[in-house]
């Protein structure tokens, strides 16, 4: 059976940058399983790679037809955008080792789905100052930076990555993401430490 390693992260926490990494290792051959959102897709972003964009109607349609595995939706300044993983076919997990990314709350939902066993938790953290300044870099090399989508997103990672909802988890082992190539090797470590456990049995 292969596992689904699952990163998550406050936001400017690297995830994209280590997704990224992991997921072009052919070490690893692992495969995405990516998730659906409505938001408008971002400058250096590929459709089917960090994410499916999508609509409100697709949206909708998988959620009247029972295929939603977990959902989220965030209340922006530009309305609400919608994140969510589909039961869509697309996922062999008994036969590929496969690599999500998202929220504390999607990593939850995901485990319950296909079962604690399968699913490996990557939590990957940075100091909050530095994330900060990490979002703002990043944000001004957008056409249209959009500042206060910044902090909102700031303020809602507190709530939705508070310690008692961390140390409920039960993390095993967690990644600061200081130094990015220090960080890339722990996590893929840690990936094949689970390799190696599961072909030893």
């Amino acid at each position: 059976m292969g596992k689904i390693f699952y990163l998550f992260g406050k936001s400017a926490c690297g995830k994209d940058s280590l997704y990224q990494q992991l997921i072009a290792d052919p070490q690893l051959q692992l495969q995405p399983l990516i998730l659906y959102t409505t938001r408008p897709m971002r400058e250096g972003e590929t459709d089917g790679a960090n994410y499916h964009f999508t609509d409100e109607a697709a949206y909708r349609w998988f959620a009247q037809n029972g295929k939603i595995i977990e959902h989220r939706v965030y209340e922006t300044v530009y309305g609400p955008w919608h994140y969510f993983l589909a039961d869509d076919g697309a996922v062999d997990i008994a036969r590929f080792d496969y690599l999500a990314m998202g929220t504390l709350e999607s990593y939850c939902s995901v485990r319950d789905y296909y079962g604690q066993a399968r699913v490996v938790p990557l939590y990957i953290y940075v100091e909050d100052g530095e994330r900060l300044i990490r979002s703002v870099k990043r944000q001004r090399q957008e056409a249209a930076p959009a500042y206060e989508e910044i902090c909102r997103r700031f303020l809602a990672d507190s709530r939705d990555f508070a310690k008692d909802k961390l140390d409920a988890l039960h993390l095993e082992r967690r990644f600061e993401n200081q130094e990015f190539s220090v960080c890339l090797r722990a996590v893929k470590e840690e990936i094949l430490k689970h390799r190696d456990i599961r072909e030893s049995k």
